[in-house]
């Protein structure tokens, strides 16, 4: 299950990397990184 969740996480963060492409604001970009980070980490861990 964690690594499912993990999978969702890490591609929600790739969506908000394409959309960050449109609308460039700094909240964004920290939460595409902590998308991206958080999900990575489950997915291998």
């Amino acid at each position: 299950m964690g690594r499912l969740l993990g999978l969702m996480i890490f591609c929600i963060g790739i969506g908000i990397v394409i959309g960050m492409l449109i609308q460039e604001n700094v909240v964004i970009i920290v939460t595409a990184g902590l998308c991206l980070l958080c999900g990575y980490h489950m997915f291998c861990h």
